[in-house]
Formats: C-alpha cells, structure tokens, sequence
C-alpha cells in the first residue's frame, strides 16, 4: 500500500472520529491537527508530500481514536505503530 493510500485510509478514521478534513496550500511542510471553536479540524498541506502528510495523519489519529479498540487494515495500523511508537498519546 502506497503512502496516498495509506494517507487516504487514515484521513477515513478521523472523519470518522469527528475530524474536519480542510485541504490548504501550508507551504510544503505538512499540516496538522487543531481545535479551533471546540472543533477539531486537520489541515492537509497539500504542498507536501503524501508520506510527510501521512506521517503527521498518524499521529493525528493516535490522538483521536483509540486505535486498539478500532478495526484497521494491517498495513495503516503498522504506519500508524511506526509513526507514533505504538502508542496512544
């Protein structure tokens, strides 16, 4: 699975954990995860590459899901465990 594809799935579990996806030229560097008026949004750079973006999405979702009580294809939980050290911030 490629990183786009990797970064499609994981972008998939914070809408549905109740994150707002916004898509914004950020200058390259990657985007992020904030609240902003109780709602959580992540911002997508999409100046970035899709492996920068997704690794940021990782650690996204280790902080809006519990990922162990969630089912995850195999190879995203692996990139999620990879970019995060496995565990729920």
């Amino acid at each position: 699975m490629n990183e786009q594809r990797i970064l499609e799935e994981l972008l998939s579990l914070l809408e549905a954990n109740s994150v707002t996806i916004r898509a914004e030229p950020l200058g390259g560097s990657g985007g992020g995860l904030c609240t902003v008026k109780g709602q959580s949004i992540f911002f997508v750079d999409t100046l970035a590459q899709s492996a920068d973006n997704a690794a940021i999405c990782a650690e996204a979702v280790s902080k809006v899901a519990d990922i162990e009580k969630l089912y995850i294809k195999p190879e995203v939980r692996q990139f999620i465990e990879n970019h995060t050290g496995g565990k729920k911030e």
